[in-house]
């Protein structure tokens, strides 16, 4: 997927010197964009937010291990 999109933007900027235009760095950053907006990403904020909620669900998840484990020893003393 990255080479297809390296391959179409080589493709766009081509295009513009074909024409005879020299594009400007802002004209390139803009169709970056737009080839990486149709990429499946994410922003980093997106991932941090869900790397915290995995961390939150891991810590509850061992915390409840540990509770079941310290029942399931209360229930086998008699």
């Amino acid at each position: 997927m990255i080479d297809q999109l390296a391959k179409q933007l080589v493709q766009d900027i081509q295009g513009f010197l074909n024409a005879g235009e020299k594009p400007e760095a802002d004209k390139i950053k803009s169709l970056l964009e737009a080839k990486l907006r149709q990429l499946d990403l994410v922003t980093r904020e997106e991932f941090d937010a869900q790397v915290a909620v995995l961390a939150r669900t891991r810590k509850l998840l061992e915390d409840l291990e540990k509770e079941i484990s310290e029942l399931s020893d209360s229930a086998d003393t008699p």
